[in-house]
């Protein structure tokens, strides 16, 4: 598996080719305890419905790239979508990418589309968030006490070389009080592409306001509520997203 040198960082990658060349890049962007492998085969899935080359990588602390040396702060998926993402686009030659994000991945598109001035031809959220609700912290809750108590550690070390860093980044800066006001609804009018952002009616982390207030503030939004959907939509209702995805990117670069 390649490796990409962003700054201090080694990042795993997994690129699928396209059947199409003329169509843009999907860059996937995983969940807050996903990676590369966390992806499985949905990926090359996406690269067959909608015949695009795919990019897959793994963030700092996850999956196979380099550990976390310290907590994560506040910004950490503001310094994700605006500092990290463009170099890593960059390095690969990757220009005007359909960004596919889940959860914590989809935020990062949201902020890398309003607020890194790049252009990007579109966007396919499943469970965004774009505020913290009192849902999401209950049950990031109650993950935290999962991760001690029962087999979970485990299931995840198969996914992480730095598992324990990697799952404390993520919940202790959730759980952090000062993490309540976190926001990033500022970024919405300002993005120019079309989005396709999916919700399931059970998500567990969050509720429907966070896809409702997407389709409020951004210009151009398609939303997807599905049921007997959790919070992650391609594992819960793969063929949905797929379908849903292939009508999207039809529409978006239709000759």
């Amino acid at each position: 598996m390649p490796f990409a040198e962003i700054g201090s960082s080694s990042l795993e990658y997994v690129e699928i080719d396209a059947a199409r060349s003329d169509l843009p890049t999907i860059v996937m962007l995983h969940e807050g305890l996903g990676s590369v492998s966390l992806w499985k085969d949905f990926p090359r899935s996406v690269a067959r419905v909608t015949g695009q080359r795919v990019l897959v990588y793994s963030r700092e602390g996850y999956g196979r790239s380099t550990p976390l040396t310290g907590p994560r702060t506040l910004r950490y998926m503001h310094d994700e979508a605006l500092i990290v993402l463009p170099r890593l686009l960059d390095q690969l030659a990757i220009d005007k990418p359909l960004l596919f994000g889940h959860s914590d991945g989809a935020s990062i598109a949201l902020i890398h589309a309003g607020g890194s001035g790049r252009p990007v031809s579109g966007l396919v959220l499943l469970a965004p968030h774009v505020i913290v609700e009192n849902i999401s912290v209950t049950s990031i809750a109650a993950v935290g006490r999962a991760y001690e108590t029962t087999d979970l550690r485990g299931k995840l070390s198969r996914h992480h070389e730095h598992v324990d860093s990697m799952f404390r980044g993520w919940n202790d800066i959730w759980l952090d009080p000062t993490f309540r006001a976190w926001t990033i609804e500022e970024y919405l009018p300002r993005i120019s592409c079309p989005i396709l952002a999916i919700q399931g009616h059970d998500d567990e982390f969050g509720t429907m306001e966070q896809i409702e207030r997407i389709g409020r503030a951004a210009p151009h939004v398609e939303l997807l509520k599905l049921a007997n959907c959790r919070h992650s939509p391609h594992r819960d209702q793969p063929e949905a997203v797929l379908q849903a995805t292939a009508r999207f990117t039809s529409r978006l670069f239709a000759p």
